[in-house]
């Protein structure tokens, strides 16, 4: 895999950090960009002359939640064709299939041993989202 630009957008420092992390393990001359919530990353990726190639989107966060944030990035020309991962803590059969219908191409469950995170995300860019 060619030298890839990620986007982890979350409101917590320390997700984003482990994210990062994982990141560099599984793809060192990978590029990771942050943004600690929705507003702010449509901002950057709106202002970015190079986008990312995947997006990993937290879906709770204050002010603009993932699909909020998921639902402006798939209205945006420029933005709609990076591939999203919706990131969270759990998801339900009827979640992922509305994630799907709102345009993200995967999701990742946030592992809660962090060692397992470099697989899950690798995984997470390969597999797109299977409906039920």
């Amino acid at each position: 895999m060619d030298k890839k630009i990620f986007m982890i957008i979350d409101d917590d420092s320390d997700d984003i950090m482990f994210f990062k992390e994982a990141l560099k393990e599984m793809l060192p001359s990978s590029v990771c960009l942050e943004a600690n919530g929705g507003i702010e990353a449509l901002q950057l990726l709106r202002k970015s002359e190079k986008l990312p190639n995947f997006i990993f989107l937290d879906m709770n966060m204050p002010r603009m939640d993932g699909r909020q944030c998921l639902k402006e990035l798939k209205k945006d020309a420029k933005l709609k064709s990076i591939p999203v991962i919706m990131y969270s803590t759990s998801f339900t059969e009827e979640s992922i299939n509305e994630l799907h219908k709102l345009g993200a191409s995967s999701y990742l469950n946030k592992p809660s041993d962090m060692n397992k995170l470099p697989a899950q995300i690798l995984e997470a860019i390969r597999r797109p989202i299977q409906l039920s």
